[in-house]
């Protein structure tokens, strides 16, 4: 006999339990489906796990290369398997008390785990188990994709998933070399992450930068930084193929013509995401794609089918969205308002704050210059070294850059790009004056506690007028 809830949600991440909750808030019941673990991708294999490890190293790297004279080196010794074990804890904890917890003690939600899929216009099957509903929300997130590389099929490789809790492809022992075929954020995060708990790391990107659709000062100083550190990044190699030579493997790359090798005890392959829609029987009710799998949506996140609806890393940038955590748990509530009680709200992805959890982080808000300029925009753009922010001169760490766009005509800030310590943190201020409509100038007269490196928004801002290097401190 079917079961029948109000929403029937595909998937049990951040999106859909925003959407869950809002439903039994609406009075609504709803289920989540499950075909891994409860919580998808974020607290499982992807933001908690990775910034638990991330900090780990950033405390062994800093012990050894202390930033202030008169501190001496010293070596932590690292214990890679009781890293994973504590990082394991934090996410059996987190998991517990912000996903568990919250479906034991909820009436109107259920969760049933399986692959779903749909078998008519109004019902999924999992299990065997056929749900019924009155609508439909696709929250199915997003996998690593791997790219057609020849060779690939024949040798071990790795992809984010090893940072898993509880399923085979967790990693358990510390690889004393590693190959990471992409440079995108996860490739950078993972990739300093590892070279800091001592392994020997390379990074094969195939555009010229690191971070093309980034500020290109963002990807030179992170270039530099990197490089800085020991981590072996090669920029603008294509990858041909990889092989196993005896228990080690060998990637294949050409550059400007030439072949280059690259050899490592283990291969990570960290080149993208892809939408996990290609077996959710879609074509049974009807609902789009676009030309990568990613459900198309209008901006009330309603597909082309009235009843089914879609949030998440699962519409990729459709409405202008982005792979995000937040973004996914921001819209799965408006997803499920609209659905279940008319309230037509469209989603605003204007002002999207994101971070990459590099050392420095990188941290951005807004439109790019390029992109700025391609809208028609007569740009103001400036940006200014670390070494002019008081805080990063206090502290002893200057590595990075802060730059700002605006419209040179109204002054209204369009975008900021942050590569410095505490980016993350800053970046929010960036993110609400960009969301009040803030200028320039607003930037200029805000107070700001002295020192901190959220001061650098404020220099930056200065630069419109005067140079920031003739200022004393605190000075307008």
């Amino acid at each position: 006999m079917p079961e029948r809830f109000d929403l029937v949600i595909l998937g049990s991440g951040s999106t859909a339990f925003a959407a869950a909750l809002r439903a039994a808030e609406l009075g609504k019941t709803a289920v989540m489906t499950e075909s891994r673990t409860l919580g998808g991708t974020c607290v499982n294999r992807g933001c908690l796990p990775s910034k638990n490890l991330i900090e780990a190293a950033r405390i062994v790297w800093e012990a050894q290369h202390p930033r202030y004279p008169g501190l001496r080196p010293c070596t932590i010794e690292v214990d890679f398997k009781e890293l994973v074990r504590q990082k394991d804890e934090v996410v059996h904890d987190y998991r517990d008390r912000k996903y568990n917890s919250i479906v034991e003690d909820a009436d109107k939600i259920k969760v049933f785990d399986g692959h779903a899929a749909f078998v008519s216009e109004r019902a999924i099957s999992i299990n065997g188990r056929v749900l019924e509903g009155e609508h439909f929300l696709i929250a199915t997130g997003t996998r690593p994709s791997v790219p057609p590389i020849e060779g690939l099929d024949q040798v071990p490789y790795l992809t984010s998933d090893l940072l898993t809790a509880d399923e085979p492809q967790e990693l358990f022992d510390l690889p004393k070399s590693l190959v990471i075929i992409g440079g995108g954020y996860i490739a950078l995060e993972l990739g300093q992450m590892f070279h800091r708990f001592g392994t020997e790391v390379t990074i094969l990107e195939r555009s010229r930068a690191i971070l093309k659709d980034y500020e290109p000062e963002v990807s030179q100083v992170l270039t530099q930084i990197l490089r800085e550190e020991g981590v072996n990044l090669v920029t603008g190699l294509q990858v041909r193929r990889v092989f196993l030579e005896g228990s080690h493997v060998v990637v294949v790359g050409q550059k400007g013509g030439a072949e280059q090798r690259f050899r490592a005890d283990r291969l990570l392959v960290a080149t993208g995401r892809a939408p996990n829609t290609d077996d959710l029987g879609l074509e049974k009710v009807g609902v789009e794609t676009d030309e990568r799998g990613f459900v198309r949506v209008n901006d009330e996140l309603q597909t082309n089918v009235s009843h089914v609806w879609a949030a998440g890393d699962v519409i990729g940038r459709h409405t202008g969205s982005q792979l995000a955590t937040p973004v996914g748990a921001h819209d799965g509530g408006i997803a499920a308002s609209n659905a279940l009680n008319g309230e037509r709200r469209k989603v605003n992805h204007a002002v999207i704050p994101r971070t990459i959890f590099t050392d420095p982080p990188v941290a951005v808000v807004g439109l790019t210059e390029a992109e700025a300029t391609a809208r028609g925009h007569r740009c103001w753009c400036s940006t200014i070294p670390m070494e002019l922010v008081p805080r990063a001169g206090a502290i002893r760490d200057t590595r990075g850059i802060a730059k700002m766009v605006a419209d040179a005509d109204t002054n209204r800030v369009l975008g900021v790009s942050l590569v410095m310590r505490d980016a993350g943190e800053v970046l929010h201020e960036a993110a609400m004056g960009l969301r009040l409509g803030a200028t320039v100038d607003d930037f200029i007269n805000l107070l700001h506690v002295y020192p901190t490196m959220a001061e650098s928004l404020k220099i930056v801002a200065i630069s419109r007028y005067k140079d920031p290097e003739k200022l004393s401190c605190c000075a307008e």
